[in-house]
């Protein structure tokens, strides 16, 4: 694969990653053809917040026994996602490793490498006093927070095959905003950005923000999804759900306000960012106020 023509001295950055008891789920409802996207959007959405475009993606799918339909499911995930993020799946590795997986059990692990120009590395010397954070919605829990859910299920004895709500809602593929973002990089819109996976907000935003600054958030303003809300209301504490779940925001970027109309004019209707506090001074990196409304 070739480095872009456009890309000026270009420096290589790689991710890895796997979807963690999402597994479990797509096991439990004998679905596979999603998690293969996810597995794509954990790592890409990973580099994208460097301002990397991915270039090449490589997975790893260990297994008790081989079963090709299976098989065949969950790489044709792979795959869609790999288009998602206009990649290429350059190969893979299936081992089938009897004994150490029980019957039916397997796990996948997806690595991925971008590029990025030196000039358009997103570091956080971007970030400046009263820029705007914003939020940008998630496709539901994408691929974080499935032991506690797969915890809450197991004590409510809820099936979830018979569940219609749970079935449509658990294996709801990852959103990939790489062609939103790469386009925002391409015209200098962004100051830096978060992608909101394990940890929830706070743990995410606070990795790209300087020293003396404060990510400022209103949880008031944050747009949940029926999917936190359900969880919510089965037993999770608001502060559980901000530490294990995206909550509905599952990127979040950090602009100039001037820029706020061209960035949302970039994004369709169902992805587009709004904002959910600004850059401040002070110490800790991030401030969460107020508490979300989980019936909006």
């Amino acid at each position: 694969s070739n480095i872009p023509s456009n890309i000026k001295q270009p420096q290589i950055v790689a991710c890895t990653d796997g979807v963690g008891t999402k597994i479990e789920i797509a096991n439990a409802l004998n679905k596979f053809d999603t998690i293969g996207i996810d597995l794509v959007a954990m790592s890409v959405n990973d580099l994208i917040v460097q301002g990397a475009k991915p270039l090449l993606f490589l997975d790893y799918i260990s297994i008790n026994k081989i079963d090709l339909s299976k098989l065949k499911s969950i790489i044709k995930g792979i795959v869609k996602g790999c288009r998602l993020s206009e990649c290429e799946l350059v190969g893979g590795e299936t081992a089938e490793m009897p004994g150490t997986y029980s019957k039916g059990k397997f796990d996948i692990a997806g690595f991925a490498v971008g590029v990025v120009s030196k000039n358009k590395i997103l570091n956080k010397n971007k970030i400046k006093k009263n820029n705007l954070i914003l939020a940008i919605p998630s496709s539901g829990l994408h691929s974080n927070g499935f032991s506690l859910v797969r915890y809450l299920i197991n004590k409510k004895k809820i099936n979830i095959n018979k569940n219609k709500f749970l079935k449509t809602e658990l294996l709801k593929p990852t959103k990939i905003y790489v062609k939103e973002i790469m386009n925002l990089i391409s015209k200098n819109l962004i100051n830096g950005c978060a992608n909101i996976t394990g940890g929830g907000l706070a743990d995410n935003i606070k990795r790209v923000i300087p020293d003396n600054l404060v990510a400022d958030v209103d949880l008031n303003k944050l747009r949940t999804l029926k999917i936190f809300n359900w969880l919510k209301k089965n037993g999770i504490s608001e502060n559980e759900m901000l530490k294990t779940f995206n909550c509905g925001v599952g990127f979040c970027l950090i602009i100039n306000k001037k820029k706020l109309n061209r960035i949302q004019s970039h994004f369709p209707k169902d992805y587009k960012p709004y904002v959910i506090g600004k850059i401040i001074n002070g110490k800790n990196k991030v401030k969460l106020n107020g508490s979300i409304n989980w019936n909006k």
